[in-house]
């Protein structure tokens, strides 16, 4: 029989040697052990500046943007959640598996009701338990204990918050030990504090995401590309195989509500005359070839072309991994597939040109290649030598650089079918002339051309750099004399055309109608009856160009005199500086000016904010706007050891304010 003295003397000695064994631990097996889950959220240094904070998930998950002085002032993503105590964390781990054991997610379906029955049974099993334990019945408790089921059973787990946040583009993991960098709206590409410390933890979350977007991956098939749920793409390499670094992702976050044409003339991506001029391209089933580089907004471009498609018109798309949206319903939607053979055979795959071969058979109006990058091009151009409009992108970083590749194997596009793809789109990521909501860059389309011959290009639309204004040739458009000849109509027609559904786009601007299906609702009713809609809408087509440039996107109009390619450019008409007329701002200018005017000092950004009761999203969109037509400046100055954001009113700024007192006060 072991006495009691024997079984504390054993428990010390355990004690002692798990010290010993702690105390020779190399700092890779600490920080491993420190770190059960296999990653680690590195605490905010006191010595850090901060300069942004807001909630992703209140009150469970915030972030904070901080300069590090000891990194030369670098900036830092920090991900800051709520934390579980050793008992909630057990507790957490039991209902984990009992929800495993008692849920089907194969069974249920949707995401989203798969998301109601965890949660439900999640609650029966804390309600059966909170009579044995006192804890359960403590309201906090529960709700951690449902926020990090969501989190590790249903989301994302160490990276859960960041895909949270609406203001990152794309998430990318190195390896282990290297910090996650995340790239912001805001401050561009910048490292987490996150990070992964145990190489085969880092692979089971590799596994975990394909098996989710019902991919495999392993060491046979150590590359993986697909759509996981929630629709993000994710591009991951597995283990050593491949990058010898270990397993590695990237992850570039899909916008739940497509940007419209309306989203992207508000953003200044385009203005609405190259809106207008994009929507007679699509009626007359134009073929348009959008370029950019990697996170131009190739995509983005072309689901808000996309959306001006012709009701009735036949939509086929062929891509990769589904990402175009488009509102009509007359589409048929591709998508290829990889080999499931375990040779070099490509047993079942499915490739694109496979895709855009057999679409020629369904009659589309349209063919939308989501990325033209091997053979699929020269069937593509076949196409619309045939009638069929086209809408496809392509990596570039210009047109001559992507009419290059379209050229040279393996797309192999003979020079003769160049002219076939009547429009190029030039999409970049540019530093704008005026920062504009503490955002020093935007995505501008920087040149339209039309491609009149091979080498023979003319530019329709070009952007002023200097000024963030947009140059307009249309009067020099060959596609415009071909579709009024077509149509039997004069090239003044056609012009007017464009003013027409120029003016529409400004309506449903002013009116912040902005959704994809709206948009599209009134872009049927404009052919169902274009008089009886402006007459309803009470739109003046004469009274187009009186409207002043909203967002720094306004058109110098070049009335006369229209200069040949390589001479100078005409000088652009300025905008005019006056407050924004369009409705949906006035209200948010109003309240912003009023509040700035009243101040008559700096206010810091946030409390201006909360001053006019917008809602963030909002108040960032109108303050700028307002910082990029001068009546509001925009700086950051250091305080207390951290930085604010101060926004201030301009002379320009307080004659805006006064008229729309006195537009208010009428």
């Amino acid at each position: 029989m072991v006495s009691l003295k024997g079984i504390f003397a054993n428990k010390a000695k355990a004690a002692q040697e798990a010290a010993e064994a702690k105390a020779n631990m190399t700092p890779m097996e600490k920080l491993k052990a420190s770190a059960p889950f296999g990653y680690i959220f590195d605490p905010l240094p006191e010595t850090a500046q901060v300069i942004e904070k807001y909630w992703v998930r209140e009150p469970f998950a915030g972030i904070a943007i901080a300069k590090m002085p000891e990194q030369g002032g670098s900036l830092q993503y920090f991900v800051q959640e709520v934390s579980l105590t050793p008992g909630e964390q057990k507790l957490l781990d039991k209902v984990i598996s009992f929800v495993s054991v008692e849920i089907n997610p194969g069974a249920i379906g949707k995401e989203d009701d798969v998301r109601k029955a965890v949660l439900k049974e999640a609650k029966r099993i804390l309600d059966k338990y909170s009579r044995r334990f006192a804890r359960l019945r403590n309201p906090e408790t529960r709700d951690k204990i449902f926020y990090y089921l969501e989190r590790d059973l249903l989301g994302y787990g160490p990276i859960h918050a960041i895909m949270a946040d609406w203001r990152i583009e794309d998430i990318s993991c190195d390896g282990v030990m290297a910090p996650m960098y995340v790239w912001h709206r805001r401050y561009e590409s910048i490292p987490t504090n996150v990070k992964f410390v145990d190489k085969e933890l880092l692979d089971d979350f590799i596994v975990k995401l394909a098996h989710k977007s019902g991919k495999h991956v392993s060491s046979a098939f150590p590359i993986v590309d697909a759509m996981i749920f929630g629709k993000h793409r994710l591009a991951a390499s597995f283990r050593e195989e491949v990058s010898p670094k270990g397993s590695t992702f990237t992850i570039r976050k899909f916008r739940e509500e497509p940007y419209s044409v309306i989203d992207l003339m508000n953003l200044g991506t385009i203005n609405d005359e190259i809106a207008a001029y994009f929507w007679l391209m699509m009626e007359n089933r134009a073929s348009m070839l959008v370029i950019g580089g990697t996170a131009a907004g190739k995509t983005t471009i072309l689901n808000a072309i996309a959306g001006l498609i012709k009701p009735g018109y036949k939509v086929v798309t062929v891509e990769e991994t589904a990402e175009i949206n488009i509102p009509t319903e007359n589409w048929v939607q591709f998508t290829s597939r990889e080999s499931y053979g375990m040779t070099g055979s490509k047993i079942g795959e499915v490739s694109l040109f496979d895709l855009v071969k057999t679409s020629l058979r369904y009659r589309p109006d349209f063919l939308v290649v989501g990325e033209v990058r091997g053979e699929e091009a020269f069937v593509l151009f076949q196409a619309v030598a045939t009638g069929h409009g086209g809408l496809c992108t392509i990596h570039g970083e210009s047109f001559d650089s992507a009419v290059k590749r379209l050229t040279s194997p393996p797309m192999n596009v003979a020079e003769s079918y160049i002219p076939l793809m009547n429009v190029a789109i030039m999409l970049e990521r540019v530093m704008l002339p005026k920062t504009v909501a503490g955002v020093p860059f935007g995505r501008r389309i920087t040149t339209v051309w039309e491609v009149e011959d091979f080498n023979k290009y003319v530019p329709v639309f070009e952007w002023s750099p200097t000024e963030d204004l947009y140059y307009n040739y249309t009067k020099r458009s060959v596609m415009l004399h071909r579709f009024a000849y077509r149509t039997g109509r004069s090239f003044g027609d056609m012009l007017e055309e464009i003013q027409k559904r120029r003016a529409l786009l400004r309506w449903l601007q002013s009116n912040n109608i902005r959704n994809v299906k709206e948009v599209f609702k009134y872009v049927t009713e404009y052919y169902v009856d274009a008089k009886g809609l402006f007459r309803r809408l009470n739109i003046e087509v004469e009274a187009v160009k009186e409207v002043p440039t909203v967002e720094g996107a306004g058109t110098a109009a070049v009335e006369a005199g229209v200069p040949k390619v390589g001479e100078p450019k005409p000088a652009a008409s300025p905008t005019v500086a006056v407050a924004p007329t369009l409705k949906f701002l006035e209200s948010g200018s109003f309240k912003i000016l009023k509040s700035l005017s009243e101040a008559n000092d700096p206010v810091d950004q946030t409390l201006l904010q909360q001053s006019t009761g917008l809602d963030a999203s909002e108040f960032e969109k109108i303050l700028g706007i307002l910082t990029k037509i001068g009546h509001a400046t925009v700086q950051q100055k250091s305080d207390k050891g951290g930085f604010k954001t101060l926004v201030a009113i301009t002379p320009q700024g307080r004659k805006a304010y006064a008229q729309l007192s006195k537009k208010t006060e009428t």
